[in-house]
């Protein structure tokens, strides 16, 4: 038998086996009522590496809980997981929702936590530091109900997880962390970081409960930057990364995420508020809390509505510095790092139900003109008719969806000073190494905690 002979047996034989392995390893997920997941490839423990580490990180939102797992290399670029480059899994409802009872909150994330230890393999999980970031929904409970679940979420993964649980791994995110973190987030996958600030992208996040707003400024505008005031957190936020000191202006803006500014509109005009779809005569509920959602005989109207916007925003309150946003904040100053604007999360949803975005794209280009466009159409409709018209609409958010539009565009033109024409990118995904993921702050808290391993050398922290 030739040499040549037995390779190509060889070859051929190795083939075989590895289909064999494929076809019989193929499986899928399924965590039950109320949990989604990306599906991940059943051979995501190969090709380990020593130069390899994992982050498990929870984001304890308003709306629902997630957890996110990376793989890096030395180099801090994402490594795949299984065919994706992150495990994103997520529940609802959120951890505030457990308010009367804190044990069953921690218990709401023991199948994330099972599924994130999975993905991780066995040997790395003693320096896999693991996270949880509770945002907006818990810093507006009431007493000590946020402590008390933070405490249940804490014993529940000392006791139970084999992860690295460090002393800090359990806590609120400040408003400035939770935005700082999103414009870490976009602009790695962006591949920004470590450029001179005027190549980076300026970020505005709109969660439920609450709207961040960062961007990079330079050195000399961070040495003018005013002093906060009082209860209100530092405006500039200082940070290295990628061997480059950033300079970033951040601002949190609590109760006025999506569903919160709902409420706060809805407490300006407490009877008949012109932002209610005509025929809807119901009560709005958030943070336990009824409003009521009434229209008034005329219906909903765009101008009206927006006068509404305009108060509930406090866009008109005294400003002490040359240029604010709304309620008197600071705007930052603006210059090269807000010329490029991406906006995140509830942006792209309401865009989804109004029509104007693909709804199965990462990304979207779109002028905020386009949520005034959609507005006026929406708030010159009847509640019997919405559907008709916009019929990605999702039934609980059909009486709002007037609100929603104007609220958004209201936020970005007259709240952050925007150009009704200036062309703004909506994302939920970023492509990077041709996969999708997601642009949300747990990457750029798991790029913070492995920098902070020794053989890091603090690739990334906060000054």
């Amino acid at each position: 038998m030739s040499k040549d002979y037995l390779i190509i047996l060889s070859l051929l034989l190795s083939t075989v086996l590895a289909t064999a392995s494929s076809s019989s390893s193929s499986s899928s997920l399924y965590l039950g009522k109320g949990f989604s997941h990306r599906k991940l490839s059943p051979s995501y423990h190969i090709h380990k590496t020593i130069d390899e580490s994992y982050a498990v990180i929870f984001d304890a939102g308003s709306t629902g809980s997630r957890v996110h797992v990376y793989r890096f290399n030395q180099q801090l670029d994402l490594l795949r997981i299984g065919q994706d480059l992150e495990l994103f899994v997520k529940t609802m409802p959120g951890l505030s929702a457990y308010a009367e009872n804190p044990q069953d909150a921690a218990e709401s994330l023991i199948p994330l936590l099972e599924e994130a230890e999975a993905a991780v393999p066995q040997e790395f999980h003693p320096r896999t530091p693991v996270k949880l970031g509770a945002t907006a929904g818990l810093r507006q409970l009431e007493g000590d109900a946020s402590d008390r679940i933070l405490q249940a979420v804490s014993d529940m993964l000392k006791n139970r997880s084999t992860l690295n649980v460090g002393a800090d791994a359990v806590s609120v995110l400040s408003g400035n962390q939770e935005g700082a973190y999103q414009w870490v987030t976009i602009n790695y996958l962006l591949g920004n970081l470590g450029k001179h600030y005027s190549e980076t992208v300026a970020v505005v996040d709109l969660g439920g409960g609450s709207v961040q707003m960062a961007y990079a400024v330079s050195e000399t505008d961070a040495a003018k930057a005013p002093r906060a005031p009082d209860g209100v957190e530092s405006y500039i936020t200082e940070m290295f990364l990628r061997g480059k000191k950033y300079y970033l202006y951040v601002h949190s803006y609590l109760r006025y995420g999506m569903l919160a500014a709902r409420a706060e509109a809805l407490k300006v005009r407490d009877s008949e508020n012109p932002c209610i779809l005509a025929g809807f005569d119901g009560y709005y509920v958030y943070g336990g809390v009824q409003y009521k959602a009434k229209a008034p005989p005329s219906g909903s109207s765009f101008s009206q509505c927006q006068n509404v916007v305009v108060e509930a925003l406090h866009v008109n309150a005294t400003c002490s510095y040359k240029d604010c946003t709304f309620g008197g904040i600071w705007n930052g100053g603006g210059g090269a790092g807000e010329n490029n604007f991406f906006i995140a999360s509830f942006f792209f949803e309401v865009a989804d139900e109004a029509g104007f975005v693909d709804p199965n794209a990462p990304n979207a280009k779109v002028r905020p003109v386009d949520f005034e466009n959609a507005a006026k159409v929406a708030c010159n409709t009847e509640l019997k008719d919405l559907k008709s018209i916009f019929p990605r609409v999702k039934d609980g958010d059909v009486p709002y969806i007037c609100l929603d539009l104007v609220y958004e565009y209201t936020l970005l033109v007259d709240g952050f000073g925007i150009d009704p024409q200036q062309e703004i990118t909506l994302v939920r995904q970023v492509e990077y190494q041709d996969s999708l993921v997601e642009a949300a702050w747990p990457l750029g808290s798991a790029i913070e905690a492995i920098s902070s391993l020794p053989k890091f050398e603090k690739l990334m922290y906060f000054i």
